[in-house]
């Protein structure tokens, strides 16, 4: 008897500190998570405004592929933690920013530390 009450207190125990530690780590990577994603958009709209002007062919390609990151994020789930592709549909809204990046011929490094996050150019 005592060893199965002892049993229930423990597992109830782990639970809730599993709920709590799932939680926190929930939190933290999703705020990188977003960040990151937060960082990649503005970027893209931020150069889609510069190529607006421009209306030459090599440009067009940029601005097709900066549409296609754009288009890309606004349809990311951010509402839906349990969405099983999240990584893979991540990895793909990260490799179209390197395309895009190559593009541009800009150098990006993202780095998210405990210390700070930085997006340099």
């Amino acid at each position: 008897r005592f060893h199965g009450e002892g049993y229930q207190e423990g597992y109830a125990e782990g639970s809730h500190a599993g709920v709590i530690e799932g939680r926190r780590y929930g939190s933290l990577h999703g705020a990188k998570i977003g960040s990151e994603i937060g960082s990649y958009l503005g970027f893209a709209l931020t150069w889609q405004c510069l190529l607006q002007k421009c209306t030459d062919e090599k440009n067009s390609k940029k601005i097709r592929a900066l549409d296609s990151l754009i288009g890309m994020i606004q349809k990311f789930p951010y509402e839906d933690p349990t969405y099983d592709k999240l990584q893979e549909d991540l990895e793909k809204i990260r490799g179209k920013f390197k395309q895009v990046c190559s593009m541009l011929n800009i150098q990006s490094d993202f780095r998210i530390g405990t210390e700070r996050s930085s997006l340099t150019f």
